[in-house]
Order: C-alpha cells, then sequence, then structure tokens
C-alpha cells in the first residue's frame, strides 16, 4: 500500500502582510476613539486625500527597487505644482499647465538618474542635492509667495466626479493599472527587477543598465509633474512648500507595503495598503485634533510596528 504524502499547509499568518494587519488595526482603534472615522462622507475623504500620495509612492516603488532612492520628490513636487499654477494662469489652459509640469518634474528625474548611473554619486546624496535645487526654484519662481487665481479648469479638477467617482480617484485607479501593467507584464518591468537584483544580467543580454536606470527616476519625475496638477487643483493655488515632506510618506508607504530596499523585491498592491494606512492615520490623528509634529513622528512608528509584524510573520 503506498504511503500518503504528507504535504505541511503554510500558516495563514504567512499569507497576511503586516501591512494589512496593520491598516485593520488602525481601522478599528480610530473607529473607536474618532467620531465620524466610519462615515461614507470621511472615507471618501481619506481616499480623495491619498491620490496625490499614491501617484508618489508608485513610482517611488520602482525606484526603490533598483536599490535606489528620491529624497527629491516632495520638493519637486512642489515645483511642478507652482509650474502649473503659473503657466495655466498665464495661458488659461490646464493642458499647457500640466505640460509645464511634467516637463519640468521629467527633468528632474532624468537630472537624478543621470547623477546616480552616470555619475556614481550615491541616491541619497544625488537627490538631496537635487532636492534643495528644486526647493530653492519653488521659492524663486513664486517670490516666496503663493500663486493664485487659477482658472477653474484646475481649480475644479479636484472637486469633479466621473460616473459619481471623484476625478482624483480615477487618477489613481489609472496610474495603478498602468505602473501595474509596466511592472508585471512588460520587458522594461522584467528589467526593473533586474536592476536591483542582477544587473550583470542586463549587461550579457547586451542592455544598458544606466539608461534604465535614468529612466525609472524619469518616470518618477513626471509622475511628480501630475501629482502636482492634483496639488494645485487641491490647494487652489501653487504654493512654495505644498509638497514638502511627501517624500517621507511615499518612503513610508513604499517599506510599509513590503518592498524590499534589496534585490529588486517590490509589491505595488503593498505600497496602495501602505499609502491607504499612511491616509488612514493622518486622517484618524486629524479627527481626534492631534497636531502636525505628532503625526509625522506616528508615520515613522507605523513603519517600524508594520515591519515588525512582517518580521513576526516571516518567522511563524
Amino acid at each position: 500500500m503506498r504511503e500518503a504524502a504528507v504535504i505541511s499547509q503554510p500558516n495563514p499568518l504567512q499569507r497576511i502582510p503586516g501591512v494589512a494587519m496593520v491598516l485593520v488595526l488602525l481601522i478599528a482603534l480610530f473607529s473607536a476613539i474618532a467620531p465620524g472615522f466610519l462615515s461614507v462622507a470621511n472615507l471618501s475623504n481619506v481616499l480623495v486625500q491619498s491620490t496625490i500620495l499614491t501617484m508618489l509612492a508608485l513610482p517611488m516603488t520602482l525606484i526603490i527597487m533598483t536599490e535606489g532612492l528620491d529624497l527629491s520628490m516632495g520638493a519637486v513636487l512642489t515645483l511642478t505644482s507652482l509650474c502649473v499654477a503659473i503657466v495655466s494662469l498665464a495661458t488659461k489652459s490646464m493642458l499647457l499647465g500640466l505640460g509645464a509640469g511634467l516637463l519640468v518634474g521629467a527633468a528632474f528625474g532624468i537630472a537624478n538618474g543621470w547623477l546616480v548611473a552616470i555619475l556614481g554619486i550615491p541616491p541619497f546624496v544625488a537627490t538631496l542635492g537635487t532636492l534643495g535645487m528644486a526647493q530653492g526654484l519653488s521659492l524663486i519662481v513664486s517670490d516666496g509667495q503663493s500663486v493664485v487665481g487659477i482658472p477653474h479648469s484646475v481649480r475644479d479638477i479636484y472637486s469633479a466626479t466621473l460616473l459619481g467617482v471623484p476625478v482624483p480617484i480615477v487618477m489613481a485607479l489609472v496610474t495603478y493599472a498602468a505602473f501595474h501593467g509596466l511592472l508585471y507584464h512588460t520587458r522594461f518591468g522584467t528589467y526593473i527587477f533586474a536592476l536591483g537584483g542582477n544587473r550583470e544580467a542586463l549587461r550579457y543580454a547586451g542592455l544598458s543598465p544606466n539608461r534604465l536606470l535614468i529612466a525609472v527616476y524619469a518616470i518618477g519625475g513626471a509622475m511628480a509633474g501630475i501629482a502636482g496638477l492634483l496639488m494645485t487643483a487641491r490647494m487652489n493655488s501653487g504654493h512654495p512648500t505644498a509638497g514638502l515632506g511627501l517624500e517621507f510618506d511615499a518612503i513610508a508607504a513604499v517599506a510599509v507595503g513590503g518592498t524590499s530596499f534589496e534585490r529588486g523585491n517590490g509589491w505595488l498592491l503593498g505600497t496602495v495598503l501602505g499609502v491607504i494606512a499612511v491616509g488612514v492615520l493622518r486622517n484618524g490623528l486629524n479627527l481626534i485634533s492631534l497636531p502636525s509634529s505628532v503625526q509625522v513622528a506616528s508615520v515613522g512608528v507605523l513603519v517600524i510596528v508594520a515591519l515588525f509584524l512582517d518580521g513576526l510573520r516571516s518567522r511563524a
């Protein structure tokens, strides 16, 4: 009689990422202590407010998968938001404003990629330098003042709906679909995994890792340009400090979502869950009237807790 094979079943805990557990805990916590947290209006507000961060965190995922980092993304977002505001105000055209934001964002992305790939400057140092450049340019072009009076075609984007769904959420969904297709269903996506895991294989295949790396950073810059349009519409103006610090939230969302900082391991859906977790945390803390300084510290705690839970899950 043939002996039955014994197949060990995986622990159900191993199938649940740390970010999902943290998100459930946050929702349960704020449901209990924050009045109105579970209202449809508030949950919709969380999703809408998370759209800008989504547009930064998705390209940040690709950059981190290449064992890189982009500290300039928040400052570049600020600069592109100002470009959108200034150009749309001068031309009365949303598309020209968006085009200006895209060009400026892509230029900074290419510069970051060139500094990292061609000059060999560590990503932390290179993007820290471009962060300062973007901040300085933001103050120069705005003279340190908000740019107001932007046309309705820009202002209405943030409050408009498409088939009952807020346009920012639609834009975030389209962005996720595009990045999902790019990373998991194209050769370029395979190359991104190789950039973080095995660059020598790319060279043996006759490909240029430097060009691919520049392209990844350029995508990040261009996405900051698109997010700049939403930021301008959200604030009804361009402001010289609007996006500062958002790079920290983007990196936190990627880390919480399970993307590794080495060997090209990344998970886009985990990044989205990380973005929502950050959004829920900030929204809940706002509802209980905690200051912004506490919110920043809480995002750091969120990263530590999520990574700790992932460690427990891996050892289970």
